[in-house]
């Protein structure tokens, strides 16, 4: 995954999405990998996970939602999920075309590149 630039992208702006809903406290930025557990690593509480949830939604649009996407996964899948399958899925989501050139920015994350 590290070798796809979209992918790197995503992955940056998934782990300052997560530094700002946790904290930089608890999380630094260089400890977030695609192989990074939600449950296991990062230990994040359920409303962390709608705190997220937005995040991504601001970011993304409606096209990327959080919550369906753990609705269709078991117990087990959703306590191994990884930040990679979370990049996995919005990279696999086709985004609007005004989400890329008008998604606000989370602190700290990479403005998206301009099309073109």
């Amino acid at each position: 995954m590290t070798s796809d630039p979209i992918a790197e992208q995503i992955l940056a702006e998934i782990t300052a999405m997560l530094v700002e809903t946790v904290g930089d406290e608890f999380l630094l930025a260089d400890e977030v990998t695609p192989d990074t557990t939600f449950n296991e690593d990062l230990a994040l509480e359920s409303i962390e996970f709608v705190a997220l949830a937005e995040l991504l939604h601001q970011r993304y649009g409606a096209a990327v939602d959080l919550i369906a996407f753990l609705a269709e996964k078991d117990m087990e899948e959703i306590l191994a999920m990884t930040v990679g399958d979370l990049v996995s899925h919005i990279a696999g989501t086709p985004a609007p075309a005004c989400a890329t050139a008008a998604a606000p920015t989370v602190a700290g994350a990479p403005a998206p590149a301009p099309a073109g």
